[in-house]
């Protein structure tokens, strides 16, 4: 299967799973916490159902994998994998703000090979395909060439910009951070930002198709030990990820790995 076409099937299905959602978007339409803190509503599932309707019923030797569809063996081994988060940011989605996205990547072989990424509220369509480079609205992206940290933006809480975890202050500051983590590792690929790092667990169809944009733009994305972000394990999860220039990515990875360990030594502490 040519990547061009699979490209070309993923922006046409995500462009209609984000006009899907932005329908229920405006309307307001009904949800309801899996967990606490974990919204789903109505749009979630209808959009995860027509995504895998429309991409499976085009691909049907191709596996899943969605937030809102119960994971099973089956995908494991499939070459080619659907990795879709319907509404990533559904807690702005439900308080009527604009920073959640409809995610489609392709993984063929653990890797991402193309890639659609939707903020239907802010009018954005970012897509990749790996070799073909990264575009938003049909314009070519590229990550900054920001050489060390020194006014570097970070799509973070002020508060944290200073916290007593970093070995040492951020010197730089905070821009936009969506609810949608594939949202602030796109702002990486356009220009908006320059570096992001989580510690926490992130799932795979948080970040595959941003993934993809990011390195496309030229930008760098590992899990907290530096290796690259491989898809469709068993446990669909990375426990920590720094995202970069290519020139600042050692020293993001550095700060996530002191921060990580402040964090363990507490948590042993306490215990």
């Amino acid at each position: 299967m040519a990547a061009a076409d699979d490209l070309a099937l993923a922006v046409a299905v995500t462009q209609v799973a984000a006009d899907m959602a932005l329908g229920h978007f405006n309307a307001r339409s009904e949800w309801w916490e899996k967990s606490p803190g974990d919204p789903v509503g109505v749009a979630d599932l209808e959009v995860d159902a027509y995504l895998k309707a429309a991409l499976i019923g085009a691909r049907p030797d191709d596996g899943w994998l969605s937030e809102e569809t119960a994971d099973t063996a089956e995908r494991l081994g499939k070459q080619r994998v659907w990795l879709v988060d319907p509404i990533d940011g559904t807690r702005d989605f439900v308080r009527g703000r604009t920073g959640w996205s409809v995610s489609v990547a392709l993984v063929v072989d653990g890797m991402v090979e193309v890639a659609a990424l939707a903020a239907p509220a802010r009018g954005q369509m970012f897509v990749a395909g790996r070799g073909m480079g990264a575009r938003c609205n049909g314009t070519q992206l590229s990550v900054t060439a920001l050489p060390s940290l020194t006014g570097v933006r970070l799509p973070m809480d002020a508060a944290n910009l200073t916290a007593s975890y970093w070995p040492s202050p951020w010197p730089g500051e905070v821009v936009e951070r969506p609810n949608s983590v594939a949202l602030r590792m796109a702002k990486l690929a356009s220009a908006e930002a320059d570096a992001w790092l989580e510690g926490r667990s992130i799932w795979e169809w948080d970040v595959a198709a941003a993934s993809l944009i990011l390195s496309e733009a030229g930008g760098i994305a590992t899990d907290r030990h530096g290796s690259p972000l491989t898809f469709n394990k068993p446990s669909p999860v990375f426990n920590g990820i720094a995202a970069a220039n290519p020139v600042l990515h050692g020293e993001i990875l550095a700060r996530l790995d002191h921060a990580l360990k402040v964090f363990a030594a507490r948590r042993a502490s306490e215990s």
